[in-house]
């Protein structure tokens, strides 16, 4: 794959957003909990950013900076139907932003729910992805939007469902069985890794 820098929109928990510039893969450095990104900024400097803090890191074809509620221009973070493209469609539920030093909750600036769904790569990017950068990168329901990829942080996702395994009509569709044992799997080494020691429950 390749390793050329891409644009991103980085969403943290505190509710701010930092564009910038991340490979598509690799870009997770350092020992669980205390993972970080290192993103190039508009001005060419590296910023390291906590795994733990962030949210969403979204990849774009625009940055959108004049919008401070949601350049990312997700319009709709569910699907209508079925999709249409092959792939694992997933569900995931965040968890509750970060409490502050005082111990009560972040107030959050996100109006965004908590639920998002997406296409996951049924390949070994999947493998790839949660296994260097600790976390799960998805296709968005509306993949004309400015928005052509999602990547989650494992630390920021409480719940997981596989929905289906959605596959071309020429293809031989996937027993039952396997799917599930599939779902089972992939819920395994989503929830196998520690969660950071500020996540708090929902």
């Amino acid at each position: 794959m390749s390793n050329a820098r891409k644009k991103v929109l980085v969403r943290r928990f505190s509710g701010d957003i930092l564009p910038g510039y991340l490979p598509l893969l690799g870009f997770v450095r350092g020992p669980q909990p205390s993972q970080v990104i290192d993103l190039l900024d508009l001005s060419g400097r590296i910023q390291e950013i906590p795994l733990a803090t962030i949210k969403t890191i979204s990849f774009v074809r625009d940055f959108n900076l004049g919008d401070t509620i949601n350049p990312e221009r997700l319009a709709r973070r569910t699907f209508l139907a079925r999709p249409r493209n092959e792939g694992l469609w997933v569900r995931l539920v965040f968890r509750a932003a970060d409490a502050r030093a005082d111990g009560r909750p972040e107030k959050r600036t996100d109006p965004a729910p908590d639920l998002l769904e997406g296409l996951a790569d049924p390949g070994l990017a999947l493998i790839d992805s949660l296994i260097e950068d600790s976390g799960l990168s998805i296709s968005p329901p509306d993949i004309r939007s400015n928005t052509q990829r999602i990547f989650i942080p494992r630390s920021a996702i409480t719940d997981f469902q596989l929905l289906a395994v959605i596959t071309t009509p020429s293809r031989k569709p996937v027993p039952a069985q396997n799917a599930e044992q599939l779902r089972k799997e992939l819920q395994e080494s989503l929830f196998q890794a520690p969660t950071p020691p500020t996540t708090r429950p929902n």
